[in-house]
């Protein structure tokens, strides 16, 4: 078989979070998947702060404010929701205050989220740390 790829292909899209994504999938409705459902929004929006092509601000300050109308909605548990509303509030600003709000958000969904989820938000920590 030819391993090389033919000169007019598309390089394959790679999904950066496909733990949170699956955790999403497989939980029942409620809480749970809710959780699941606000850390995969939280990702792609810190994501956007530092990825291949980073947002600009003003880009990220309305994605934030999108996010926080629909995050309202969710029915998380009350233990997360402040959390939450901080990482989405904090991709609007900094990096440093980003990981910040990420550490407190690990830290507070820990019962709710598998270790693959959880090891996907720590590694995205990692990347905007650096």
């Amino acid at each position: 078989m030819n391993s090389e790829s033919l000169p007019y292909s598309l390089e394959s899209l790679a999904f950066p979070f496909p733990a949170l994504a699956a955790l999403a999938g497989r939980l029942p409705l409620g809480s749970g998947r809710e959780v699941a459902l606000a850390g995969l929004l939280v990702a792609r929006l810190a994501l956007g702060t530092k990825g291949p092509v980073p947002m600009s601000a003003p880009d990220r300050v309305a994605r934030a404010a999108s996010s926080k109308v629909w995050l309202a909605s969710l029915a998380l548990p009350a233990a997360t929701r402040v959390p939450f509303a901080r990482c989405v509030e904090a991709t609007a600003s900094s990096p440093i205050q980003i990981v910040s709000a990420l550490r407190s958000l690990i830290a507070a969904t820990a019962q709710h989220l598998d270790g693959p989820a959880i090891q996907e938000l720590e590694q995205l920590t990692r990347t905007l740390d650096s």
